[in-house]
């Protein structure tokens, strides 16, 4: 267990932060200590760490909290189908965006030098490679 000081310092968040997180409803306090602090268990680091790749691909702490949400509550229940359309739903949409984005984005690419195009290519290719396994687990 960690007092929200050594949470932040372990997640590398300031104290804050994990107040906000919490006052959202985005971290649980797991308990309250004998002289009421405030007690995180080491899922609100990963919580924390989701949170802050969210927040890296410009998503709502709004859409935050329902992809938590439906990574928290994993058992089969009626609730838990629809967050799962919905969150279906919402990768979809997110995709139509990246496909605008990158057809935007080719004839641009297509004038870069060869450099270029190279080091955007390598920037690119681990998180493409790790899309396409994951859209693949899911459609299988």
């Amino acid at each position: 267990m960690f007092k929200i000081g050594e949470l932040a310092k372990k997640a590398n968040v300031s104290k804050r932060t994990i107040d906000y997180y919490t006052q959202l409803g985005l971290l649980h306090i797991e308990t309250t200590s004998a002289s009421n602090y405030r007690l995180y268990t080491e899922k609100a680091i990963d919580d924390i760490r989701f949170i802050e790749d969210c927040k890296k691909l410009n998503m709502s702490l709004q859409e935050i909290k329902e992809r938590l949400e439906l990574k928290r509550f994993n058992k089969k229940s009626i609730e838990n189908d629809e967050a799962c359309l919905k969150h279906a739903e919402l990768l979809a949409t997110h995709m139509k965006q990246l496909e605008y984005e990158i057809k935007e984005l080719k004839p641009i690419f297509e004038q870069l030098s060869q450099d270029s195009q190279l080091e955007i290519t390598n920037r690119i290719n681990p998180q493409s490679k790790a899309l396409m396994q994951s859209i693949l687990l899911l459609i299988q």
